[in-house]
């Protein structure tokens, strides 16, 4: 018979408070309960079959494709069937919260920002050395040498050398400031000057500039964005105070929604 370990929830709450993590934990409840707050104004109503979709949609994204794989998790995770359900709903109110409040809002926004939005399709080499970086830059602009010859001989990582430098599809956010700048104001296809940043000297082709289109996943993405800024105004407007309260009466505010039994498999 294994050894038995026990746990309560005085140390799991020491345990959140001694690692650091309380900040986050006291955000995500507050975030929790604004959310069941403004959709209980909005008078949300929840169907059966949409709360079963949110269910569906929830084991998909945890990979739970049988039953079995979903009572394990549950188990792992230290939830029942209606916690799990709780959790899809949850799910769903925000989902709707988020589409009552800017759906109107995210065609305005995109293309109030769609610099932003804007994707690049880049090749880079980082070097140590700027006037080695310059030999190379001016020894592309006289077509002396080819940008993949440079990434075969300068990048160390072989999956990338592979690939000649491809850095895929990027956004704005994913450069550091002083290299967006430069990059989004290429004229493609152009080899830019060494860029000197910490990191290195950055030797950058860019291929392509692709302007962005309003698409289901980039409204989803925008949505969130707005979602997300507006759930963070509105917990900067409370101060969170914690009460030290393990009755188990914190998991009601949820039935004041329409609930329905969520079976563990379609």
């Amino acid at each position: 018979m294994s050894n038995v370990l026990n746990i309560s929830e005085k140390d799991i709450l020491y345990y959140i408070k001694l690692s650091c993590q309380m900040p986050g934990v006291l955000d995500a409840i507050a975030t929790r309960k604004i959310l069941l707050d403004e959709a209980s104004k909005a008078g949300f109503k929840l169907e059966a079959d949409e709360i079963q979709q949110a269910a569906d949609s929830l084991r998909l994204s945890n990979q739970l494709l049988k039953a079995e794989d979903t009572w394990e998790w549950l188990e792992k995770h230290h939830l029942s069937l209606d916690e799990f359900e709780e959790l899809a709903q949850t799910n769903l109110l925000s989902t709707k919260l988020a589409e009552h409040l800017f759906a109107d809002k995210v065609e305005p926004a995109f293309y109030q920002n769609q610099l932003q939005y804007a994707g690049v399709v880049t090749y880079e080499v980082i070097l140590d050395d700027e006037d080695l970086a310059l030999e190379l830059f001016y020894s592309l602009q006289e077509g002396e040498i080819t940008f993949p010859e440079i990434a075969r001989q300068y990048i160390q990582n072989p999956e990338i050398r592979r690939a000649g430098g491809y850095q895929g599809i990027r956004q704005r956010e994913d450069f550091r400031p002083e290299i967006a700048a430069t990059v989004f104001a290429a004229n493609p296809p152009q080899i830019l000057k060494p860029i000197i940043t910490p990191k290195g000297v950055h030797l950058i082709w860019v291929e392509e500039i692709i302007k962005p289109e309003l698409n289901e996943q980039l409204r989803i993405q925008i949505l969130g964005d707005l979602f997300g800024a507006w759930l963070k105004q509105q917990i900067e407007q409370f101060e969170i105070v914690m009460q030290s309260d393990f009755n188990g009466n914190s998991h009601k505010e949820i039935n004041q929604f329409k609930s329905s039994h969520v079976v563990t498999s379609s």
